[in-house]
């Protein structure tokens, strides 16, 4: 016979302190609530939810039996507080063993007491992550408030059955020995946390019925709740969590092996003289996919360089001004001034330059010709032409790769969107820059991560590719502009 019952405790993340004046006070990480009229029963209560789980109804008795019933109302007021500000978790238990455990991540969530009808049909989010976390599997989803740990194997069967459509009647089946009422809870718990989608009489699922959610892939929308604030109870910014423990990488990577290639620094005055302005540089920005005759020269490349990426001075640490690890200034801004994109330059054309794949070293303004890194210079150039349409390989391809725990180690939930935020406004200072050197500019949206972070040596997880850029000399006429 079934035992099925919701139960509440506090998050693991939430303490309990008692004050001096007979009160308590619950904190978690973001909230502090203050309970200024704690009778001895509500004080039991609140000490049951603080080391275990229970229902209301055993919550209830315990004020019942020390206060008497004109306690109840302030129990249930407290309670409501502390849905609202997303200090309670939820379980649904089966002869006192969890099957799933509802944590709430932003203040609001409410669990649904009533299961759907025996003949509704679900399906398990598109949207829905399932993932280790510590000893847990854990469900979680952009779409969903609160997250769903699994700690069963009936939970987890459960939730390997919404793979494909499922009613009541099907989960009943597919899993021998669980009763009707208890998969009717476990539906309604999971509809109300977001991780399942319903179906309609057509087939049709909701979530694939819905325009905005329809045009949204897994990937996009999920990394998109979780890089900013609002869906998830996760640390985000400046949080320095590996600070003590993992060294921070250097502001400047390590030179590479290959031979120094030095460019030449042009001269500021002529530059400025020279340079239309930034008005009619903006309105003539434009992506040009077509070359002259004659390809652009190695002076061009070194002034480009030097204007959109050298570095003017390192800042050295200085804990004393929470300043832990070293930055740099540059022409371009950088999120937490960490600088995490490299410049590797593969040159196909360009009077004065060798062919082969470079990487920019910009504090001593400089490329450096990277051993073994030609034999990968067709297929990257080759690439480069397939994504741009071109008619042939282009001019220059500029590789922007990401050291990732440059801004890993400083930042929490934003670093890789700090890092792509990085890369367009780098793209549009490259932009500007070719535009009033009069070049031929284009900024691709892809490239093979994988191929590159071959080429050049690294681990893909370290250091691989996240953006590119073409260049090369302006053809008469700007044909090909987009």
């Amino acid at each position: 016979m079934s035992r099925l019952a919701l139960q509440l405790s506090f998050r693991e993340t939430v303490a309990l302190v008692p004050t001096v004046d007979g009160g308590a006070v619950v904190r978690s990480r973001d909230t502090a609530l203050t309970l200024r009229e704690v009778t001895p029963g509500l004080a039991r209560a609140l000490r049951t939810l603080s080391s275990r789980a229970a229902t209301e109804d055993e919550l209830g008795e315990l004020v019942l039996d020390t206060d008497g019933p004109h306690a109840l109302a302030r129990l249930y007021y407290y309670l409501e507080c502390f849905r609202a500000q997303a200090l309670l978790c939820f379980a649904l238990a089966d002869h006192d063993r969890a099957l799933v455990v509802i944590e709430p991540m932003t203040g609001g969530f409410r669990p649904r007491h009533d299961g759907p009808a025996d003949d509704a049909r679900f399906c398990l989010s598109r949207f829905a992550c399932w993932r280790r976390e510590g000893s847990d599997l854990v469900l979680e989803s952009p779409l969903s408030m609160a997250r769903t740990v699994v700690r069963s194997h009936t939970g987890a069967a459960l939730v390997f059955e919404l793979a494909r459509s499922r009613s009541c009647a099907d989960l009943c089946t597919a899993i021998p020995g669980i009763d009707r009422e208890t998969v009717r809870a476990f539906l309604g718990l999971l509809a109300a946390a977001g991780v399942i989608t319903a179906e309609d009489a057509d087939g049709t699922l909701a979530e694939d019925a819905d325009p905005a959610l329809a045009q949204w892939e897994f990937h996009d929308f999920l990394f998109h709740a979780r890089s900013r604030s609002g869906r998830h109870d996760r640390p985000v910014g400046g949080t320095y969590p590996f600070i003590g423990r993992i060294p921070p990488l250097p502001a400047l990577k390590p030179a590479m092996q290959g031979r120094e290639v030095p460019l030449a620094v042009p001269d500021p005055a002529q530059v400025g003289q020279r340079d239309l302005p930034l008005s009619r540089v903006l309105e003539g920005r434009r992506s040009i996919r077509a070359y002259g005759a004659e390809p652009m020269t190695a002076a061009q490349l070194g002034e480009f360089l030097y204007r959109t990426v050298r570095v003017h001075d390192v800042i050295g640490v200085d804990p004393a001004q929470m300043h832990y690890y070293e930055t740099s200034r540059r022409p371009y801004p950088s999120g937490g001034a960490a600088y995490d994109l490299e410049l590797y330059v593969s040159v196909h054309r360009c009077t004065g330059l060798a062919r082969g794949l470079y990487h920019y070293e910009p504090q001593a303004h400089r490329l450096r010709r990277l051993d073994g890194g030609d034999a990968y210079l067709d297929a990257l150039l080759q690439q480069a032409q397939r994504a741009a349409v071109l008619p042939a390989q282009p001019q220059i391809l500029i590789t922007l790769t990401s050291r990732f725990q440059r801004l890993a180690w400083k930042y929490r939930g934003l670093a890789y969107a700090t890092t792509l935020k990085n890369v367009g406004v780098l793209y549009q200072t490259m932009y500007l820059v070719a535009t009033a050197m009069e070049l031929a500019p284009c900024a691709l949206g892809t490239g093979d991560a994988a191929l590159f972070a071959e080429a050049i040596g690294t681990d893909y997880a370290v250091e691989s590719s996240v953006g590119e850029f073409l260049l090369g000399s302006l053809p008469s006429g700007r044909d090909g502009s987009a």
